[in-house]
């Protein structure tokens, strides 16, 4: 892969593929990736420390990657294309986590600490545009509407960004990279919401009121790239639904999971998404992005679980 790099521009030309530069991945046009060819599936009841990988355009079981820091479920993750980051939970005992810790994802091995969410939560979702990583919603005694936000390339403490329209927990994420987007969840009174909102990533402010999903749902998860957000399970459910990132609206049917099931976790290689665990279940599986229809088998995790969180890059 040959690469030219100007000093004064900054930009990176004639590369192909994804390449790392200040520890950002960027892809061959230079627009920068929250994805990448290695989804990694982290934590996950009952409280595990299991972390484990497939390469996204293959097909087949997943592989052991190494451990997080601190066992625990109910957990969330993004990345920046190459660091990928894991946020609170429900650790061992019970109650809830502000741990936040990281892995490299090119290389296997156990995650290290990060910082700390400025709330300790669990149920919640993240999105990440490859610079920031922003978490919202939650519990930890009260339905969250928190969003905070790190700078995934440099470890150090989340600060706050702002709140979401409706304070919720078993809510999912999903990046369009400039745009992200937290859908479902449950809010006061454990009343499931079908709530889309969105923020601009790079911009700390509160979220915006996007559509709404095709139904309420809540222990759901989602995964985007520029062009499409989906978002897929749930309270047990198999329906897969999609958005433009873009373009504020309601959901549009994509079609369904292989097993209905709650709690599941999604990352994708922006091509393919896949869809990991759930319902204590095993179950990887996938759909094209670009394209609607059912999903495949892809394989299995190395442990059957729910509550993970996943992410993917290279």
């Amino acid at each position: 892969m040959a690469l030219t790099f100007n000093h004064q521009t900054n930009d990176i030309s004639n590369a192909t593929g994804t390449v790392t530069f200040n520890g950002v991945a960027v892809g061959g046009d230079n627009t920068p990736v929250w994805y990448g060819s290695r989804g990694v599936f982290g934590g996950g009841s009952s409280t595990t420390d299991t972390i484990d990988y497939v390469t996204i355009a293959s097909t087949g079981n997943a592989t052991d990657f190494g451990n997080l820091t601190v066992a625990r479920s109910y957990l969330t993750a993004t990345s920046n294309g190459t660091r990928g980051i894991f946020g609170g939970g429900t650790p061992s005992g019970g109650g809830s986590s502000n741990e936040i810790d990281y892995i490299t994802i090119a290389s296997t091995g156990n995650a290290t600490d990060f910082g700390n969410l400025s709330v300790s939560r669990v149920y919640l979702a993240a999105v990440s545009n490859s610079i920031y990583g922003v978490f919202g919603g939650g519990f930890t005694g009260a339905y969250q509407n928190v969003l905070d936000y790190v700078t995934i390339a440099t470890a150090g403490n989340a600060s706050d960004f702002g709140d979401l329209t409706v304070g919720r927990e078993s809510l999912a994420g999903a990046s369009g990279g400039t745009y992200g987007l937290f859908a479902g969840g449950r809010a006061s009174g454990g009343s499931a919401q079908d709530v889309i909102d969105y923020i601009t990533v790079a911009t700390p402010g509160n979220a915006t009121d996007f559509g709404n999903l095709l139904a309420t749902q809540f222990q759901l998860t989602g995964t985007g790239i520029e062009s499409r957000c989906l978002f897929a399970g749930g309270n047990n459910s198999n329906v897969i639904q999609y958005v433009a990132p873009s373009t504020p609206g309601n959901a549009t049917d994509f079609g369904d999971l292989t097993a209905s099931r709650s709690y599941l976790a999604a990352t994708n290689n922006a091509s393919r998404a896949i869809f990991g665990g759930g319902s204590s279940q095993n179950t990887i599986d996938y759909v094209t992005i670009d394209t609607t229809g059912n999903a495949t088998d892809f394989g299995d995790l190395t442990v059957g679980r729910s509550g993970l969180g996943s992410t993917s890059g290279t």
